[in-house]
């Protein structure tokens, strides 16, 4: 079987050899080969399992690059409206869609646009299944409606990131099934990992056979949600293939995968620039790029992004603290070592920013936008997808 060892990624110091000086900062850079890279491992998958793999749009939705993606993955999957229309007018094949919860303006919308849309209760099956197909029929369109589970089996280490925490909203536990008809469902859904291996994968689906294991038989697909981190390097890609085999042999349907980090894990940097040097108890190298309005995983999670060239405190001889420019005081991304002391005008790039840092962005304290670019580091070209000024600070406001 194909395996990540046999995909070749480019180098790392590729983002610096052709990177132009006067590229503007702050500027998110995603290169294609990387994405084409990852796509190989994914449909290696898909060609040995026969499942289906589709584009997580909260983890990466960067349109520009869908022409690629959408040559391998099967369509994309949302959690609103918007991201369901992006889908189906930018990437235009399936189009799969989970909320916690849906209005009334969500099912008139997403009749026109979804093939498959999840449930998070029965209480929303009940309340919009009937009204979502007869939205749909009248506009000569099929919707699939499923039902996101809940295993109650964690695998997840941090507690915000775990759908199965006690007292969690997502999913229906196996106690609300009593005396209930899976009427109009043809699939169910759970997802319980976060940047994980196959093997919290395989433990999840056992759970999920055993406890609604008498439920798998009647239906026509199977969602096994995302933080599956197919594409890093070491990810035990037999035991993924094996439960996916598994579950389509023993059951007769369709499994549906939706990564989102994994599409472009690797693919794509945030480059900074030093705007000044504060002595402080360290010294505190204030960036163009804020951990508040650009990178908010860094406070939410919260995690240390890796920097091209420089090491944890004590590697190298030369200590900073790494900050925005925003008003939060607390706006700071991490402590870093140097083989050199950083001074105004130097650059920094922060490694694997293409997932999630790309669509959480905001525009905190008026600040603008990265700048997005794509690259090529096998023709060694770049182009500036978009850029962002005032009036997309001014339009979110009123």
């Amino acid at each position: 079987m194909p395996g990540q060892e046999k995909v070749s990624l480019p180098s790392l110091p590729c983002w610096t050899e052709f990177l132009p000086p006067d590229l503007p900062t702050p500027c998110f850079v995603v290169d294609e080969a990387r994405l084409a890279a990852n796509l190989e491992i994914l449909d290696a998958v898909q060609r040995r399992t026969g499942a289906k793999i589709l584009l997580a749009l909260k983890g990466f939705a960067m349109f520009s690059v869908f022409p690629l993606l959408s040559r391998v993955l099967h369509g994309t999957c949302a959690s609103s409206p918007h991201e369901a229309r992006l889908g189906r007018e930018e990437f235009g094949r399936e189009v799969h869609v989970y909320a916690a919860a849906y209005s009334d303006e969500d099912i008139r919308e997403l009749a026109a646009l979804a093939d498959h849309i999840v449930f998070n209760s029965f209480a929303q099956r009940d309340r919009f299944l009937e009204q979502a197909r007869t939205m749909a029929v009248a506009l000569g369109r099929s919707i699939e409606f499923g039902l996101r589970i809940n295993p109650e089996h964690s695998e997840g280490a941090v507690p915000l990131y775990d759908p199965c925490a006690p007292g969690s909203r997502l999913g229906i536990r196996r106690s609300a099934f009593a005396g209930r008809k899976l009427d109009g469902i043809s699939g169910l859904h759970f997802h319980t990992l976060c940047e994980q291996d196959a093997a919290p994968l395989a433990r999840t689906l056992a759970v999920v056979e055993k406890k609604f294991g008498q439920f798998l038989p009647g239906m026509r697909w199977l969602n096994i949600g995302g933080g599956h981190h197919i594409t890093r390097p070491g990810y035990d890609l037999d035991l993924l293939c094996r439960c996916i085999s598994h579950a389509r042999e023993t059951y007769g349907f369709d499994v549906y995968l939706e990564p989102g980090e994994a599409v472009a894990l690797n693919a794509g940097v945030l480059i900074s620039t030093v705007l000044d040097v504060v002595e402080a108890d360290i010294p505190v190298a204030v960036l163009d790029t804020s951990a508040a309005a650009h990178m908010p995983d860094v406070l939410e999670m919260p995690y240390r992004p890796s920097v091209l060239n420089a090491g944890e405190p004590g590697e190298k001889p030369w200590l900073f603290r790494l900050a925005g420019k925003s008003c939060l005081a607390g706006d700071i991304i991490g402590e870093y070592a140097f083989a050199v002391p950083l001074r105004q005008g130097d650059r920094l790039i922060f490694l694997d920013m293409a997932h999630y840092s790309m669509v959480k962005t905001t525009t905190f304290n008026g600040l603008a936008l990265p700048g997005i670019a794509l690259a090529d580091s096998r023709s060694r070209t770049l182009r500036m997808a978009r850029s962002f000024g005032y009036e997309d600070f001014r339009t979110r406001l009123s």
